[in-house]
């Protein structure tokens, strides 16, 4: 019975596990039926969603429109968004706020924060010494990082998403500029954690744009490879990305299609926001040059004309884009000064003649990084607002040498189509057909470290090794482990930038620091003092680089390896645990690859090399990931000397090794998976000795060089003064509906006290009380109503309900009176034509009882005598009373008529005719004209001078029997059918 016992534990504890996991899908699909996208552009932002029934569908924001500005006006005590703000922003343009998304990422030093100041500088942005960055300062009281600027903006489109979905939304993919470095991505995270949203991926924005071209395109994508660029320019920067379409074989799904980023270029400040501040600086030299002798100011030192004047260059650059020249007016720009000059494209050509010039750097950076030619492209899309200005394409079909440029994609919305996709292929909630997104990593990644090397006797240095983690253009999301073998104490290593080389020096600036962490670690000499007798393999780093293209440290490991002696009965035990749970939850230790993810995500990690003449302090290096996926799942090679890679259905980590014992391994090191098993005898002759792993956590402190993030406290109290900032939004808009509805409830009842219908039912004294109810009420909103509260708004609605209470209902029930006792006349006539018409049934086909029948007539009478009874008291009684007659009794009384008509229907429809009764010479009646031949063909003739009296026939009896006893199954049958 032990033995029983000990046999059903692994499968009890793997069916209670498979249990918690599928639970944990179903409270997880509650909350997640609806999901977002958000195509955070420089200047104006898309929403979409994707939820049960509405398939991939663009948000409309409150103004009806598909895209919303990327504005937000911060004042004492009101926010607004979008195009609220945005005209705002000549009102009060010290407290709105633009293209703040500059600013993330970014220290007090950085280039761009000169360059927002010199753009606008109308804002004052404040100095936080703690992180080296900058804040708006709206006033003395308030001040917002571009966290959290950002923060209330994706708050604002998740209230948008809400709105249009009808239902909450939590998680969601938001795009972000494929040049983002490392502190950029993390502060757009911090800004949706800041606005408690759950962030599924940050996907890049060309990413998402080639998903939403190849997701509309799969059947022309196959095994062939097709070369796309995709050229776009937006608002604040230009991103040109070369992409690669075919299809691939995925271990989960079959063949399917797949993407993959080959190349990608990008100028940070190459857009429309400079082609437009362009245009602001000429019509402002024009209009300082109108008013030159009138000693007036120069207008760029009025930030509500600078703004009037931004505005306009906006419009203006729109419209030359479809013609050669166009007038330019502003009514007011400046101390009531009207402004009106006329601009043509070639003035405007030649203002952002360098920025043209600019137009073919990032595609040639593009090439350089997918080391391809332009004749391997076979088309060239473009993507993004700024290209629509003739010269740009001009310029680009040039720089492309191709025939025409391909304009077959919607240029503002592909990236939140392609983000929602995503977000689909994410959630649990939704089943999309996969497709394969494999991105590249834009910045390469190394890790550096320095170990003392005693290079002759008694002669020691320092050497500097560097060993790249991510490399450029590599493929991401992935994981890397990287083995450090020759150090028995706690030490340091640095995570640093790579070769930057492909940068500018102006870019290298905005890039900020190349630094990005020091890892110190604590416990590396403890762990090897705590295993003395055990074999070192070394310190492990386990990195991952998510979908989102954020590097973290997962854990760091001190490994330790010896030989045990085998215990048979032990094993088997652990192993068919290991085996149950296994095989429930997929049975390998490789995390399952998301079906519209890169289709695996490696980890791989390298011990030294054998036989490696190198230092060591050289021996911790990595394999080169493998970048295409496959489905080969043989046995795993002997490992090979260092620098070599391995596909992922090939490879054996170090730590599946230590999680699994080794299955009869060999002589030779490899796992016999195809061999046949030895005999017993031979077994125990071979089986040697089988190896332990123990594994010793290894303290990790982290410093952050490039930008430290938000603390976890100041991270909290961000989240609270958004949070306090949006309950006081949603009270000051239930207060304004409260007010709106009490205002429109005194005008609409003022207006009906004059309307006959209403002066009716009402005497004189009491439209009276309630036109000076309805008038005091105006006169309080007018004084005090500024000061209410929204509860007291709320109870003098109220008041005022209840006062005209009867008067409104009065008013309704004699506007129903009319359309229901013409329908309850109509249901008494044909309910006393259908009972006359049933007692007119012959005796002997009738199928209603008389207790049927009489029960009708009972309530037909009683209806009528109701009806006639109540019109008669409601007469005698004065309009301004209440009313004896409802309609709510008129419906009552025909329900009740109508159950008992449709009872009798119901048993007339599914009635079956009686059975003919035998004439007196004891046959059967002759059957009707109609009757079928299968009814005669049973009929027997006695013979000439004998009756069915003389001699009984027992086969008609039975045929009786048996139809009597179906008639009921028929007539059940019957009804089934009838219902359904």
């Amino acid at each position: 019975m032990a033995a029983m016992v000990r046999r059903q534990r692994p499968r009890r504890l793997a069916c209670w596990a498979l249990m918690a996991v599928l639970l944990a899908d179903l409270l997880a699909l509650s909350d997640t039926l609806a999901v977002m996208s958000v195509d955070l552009g420089s200047e104006s932002m898309k929403v979409a969603i994707v939820k049960p029934g509405v398939p991939m569908e663009i948000v409309l924001n409150k103004e009806s429109r598909r895209k919303t500005p990327v504005t937000v006006t911060l004042k004492e005590n009101e926010r607004f968004f979008g195009d609220s703000a945005a005209s705002m922003a000549i009102k009060n343009p010290k407290a709105t706020l633009r293209y703040f998304q500059h600013l993330l990422g970014k220290q007090e030093n950085n280039p761009h924060v000169a360059l927002y100041r010199a753009r606008f500088p109308e804002h004052e942005l404040g100095f936080d010494p703690q992180r080296q960055t900058v804040y708006f300062q709206i006033s003395p009281q308030l001040q917002f990082s571009p966290e959290e600027v950002l923060s209330m903006l994706l708050n604002y489109s998740r209230s948008l998403a809400e709105d249009f979905a009808e239902q909450p939304i939590k998680d969601a993919v938001i795009t972000v500029p494929a040049f983002f470095n490392q502190a950029e991505r993390r502060a757009v995270l911090q800004a949706a954690r800041m606005a408690g949203l759950k962030v599924l991926q940050l996907i890049n924005d060309n990413t998402a744009t080639a998903l939403s071209y190849g997701v509309f395109r799969r059947k022309d994508i196959n095994t062939t490879a097709q070369n796309i660029m995709f050229y776009d320019m937006g608002a604040g920067s230009t991103v040109c990305t070369i992409v690669t379409y075919q299809t691939v074989k995925t271990k989960d799904s079959g063949v399917q299609p797949q993407l993959q980023i080959r190349g990608v270029g990008f100028d940070r400040t190459l857009g429309g926001l400079e082609m437009e501040l362009r245009l602001r600086e000429h019509l402002a030299r024009l209009f300082n040059e109108q008013r030159k002798g009138q000693r007036a100011k120069d207008v760029r030192e009025n930030p509500r004309a600078m703004a009037k004047l931004l505005r306009e260059a906006n419009r203006l650059k729109t419209v030359l884009s479809a013609n050669a020249d166009h007038m330019a007016q502003i009514e007011g720009l400046m101390d009531d000064v009207d402004f009106k000059a006329k601009v043509t494209r070639a003035e405007f050509e030649d203002l952002c003649a360098d920025l043209f010039e600019r137009v073919p750097g990032p595609v040639q950076q593009a090439l350089q990084s997918a080391e391809m030619k332009l004749d391997e492209i076979e088309q060239v899309i473009l993507v993004g607002g700024a290209t629509r200005v003739p010269k740009v394409q001009e310029v680009l079909l040039k720089a492309v040498g191709k025939e025409e440029l391909g304009k077959n994609i919607n240029a503002d919305e592909a990236a939140a189509m392609g983000a929602v996709y995503q977000a689909a292929a994410l959630s649990k909630a939704f089943k999309v057909k996969p497709f394969v997104v494999r991105d590249a990593v834009i910045y390469p990644i190394l890790v550096e470290f320095t170990r003392e090397v005693e290079e002759e006797p008694g002669v020691h240095s320092l050497k500097h090794n560097k060993r790249i983690l991510f490399s450029r253009m590599g493929p991401y999301p992935q994981r890397k482990v990287i083995t450090f073998n020759r150090y028995s104490h706690d030490f340091n290593f640095h995570i640093n930038y790579g070769d930057l080389g492909f940068l500018g020096p102006e870019d290298l600036r905005v890039f900020g620091s190349q630094n990005l962490t020091t890892v110190k670690l604590k416990g590396v000499g403890e762990s090897f003092r705590k295993y003395p007798d055990y074999e070192s393999k070394g310190i492990k780093a386990h990195f991952n680089l998510d979908e989102s293209g954020v590097l973290s440290l997962d854990r760091v490991e001190s490994v330790f390896e010896t030989l045990v002696e085998d215990s048979p009965e032990e094993e088997s035990t652990l192993t068919k645990l290991g085996n149950t749970i296994s095989s429930l939850f997929g049975g390998g230790a490789t995390p399952d690859a998301k079906e519209n993810g890169t289709d695996s995500v490696q980890e791989e990690e390298e011990g030294p090399a054998e036989g490696s003449k190198d230092e060591p302090g050289e021996q911790a290096e990595l394999k080169e990931e493998a970048d295409s996926p496959t489905e080969d799942a043989s046995p795993p090679p002997p490992p090979e000397p260092k620098g070599s890679a391995a596909p992922e259905g090939e490879k054996t980590t170090e730590k599946d090794d230590g999680e699994k014992p080794e299955a009869q391994p060999s002589d030779k090191g490899e796992a016999g998976f195809e061999s046949v098993p030895p005999a017993p005898e031979e077994e125990k002759k071979q089986k040697p000795a089988r190896k332990q792993r123990m594994v010793e956590e290894i303290g990790v402190e982290l410093v952050v060089l490039d930008l430290p993030d938000l603390p976890e406290d100041e991270l909290a109290r961000s989240a609270q003064k958004l949070q306090d900032l949006t309950l006081r939004d949603l009270e000051k808009q239930e207060r304004e509906k409260a007010a709106n509805s009490l205002e429109a409830f005194i005008f609409e009842t003022q207006d009906k006290l004059y309307q006959p219908e209403y002066q009716e039912v009402s005497t004189e004294e009491q439209r009276e009380d309630i036109s000076g109810k309805l008038s005091a009420t105006s006169s309080w909103l007018e004084d005090e109503g500024f000061g209410a509260t929204t509860a007291m708004l709320k109870e003098k609605l109220a008041e005022l309900r209840k006062l005209c209470q009867g008067l409104f209902f009065r008013v309704e029930e004699r506007k129903k009176w009319p359309e229901r006792l013409s329908a309850l006349d109509s249901l008494l006539n044909h309910s006393s034509m259908f009972l006359k018409g049933a007692r007119l049934i012959p005796e002997m086909d009738q199928i209603f009882t008389e207790v049927e029948m009489t029960t009708l007539e009972k309530v037909i009478n009683e209806t009528w005598a109701w009806k006639n009874a109540t019109m008669a008291e409601q007469a005698k009684l004065p309009a301004t009373e209440k009313p004896v007659l409802l309609s709510k009794d008129i419906e009552a009384k025909m329900m009740a008529l109508d159950r008992e008509v449709q009872y009798l229907l119901n048993k007339a429809k599914f009635a079956k005719p009686r059975p003919r009764p035998k004439d007196k010479n004891g046959t059967r009646a002759e059957p009707p004209l109609n009757a079928s031949a299968s009814d005669q063909g049973d009929k027997v003739i006695p013979p000439p001078g004998q009756t069915e009296d003389a001699k009984p026939i027992s086969e008609p009896e039975k045929e009786t029997q048996s139809e009597q006893k179906e008639q009921p199954t028929e007539q059940k049958r019957t009804l089934k059918n009838d219902e359904l």
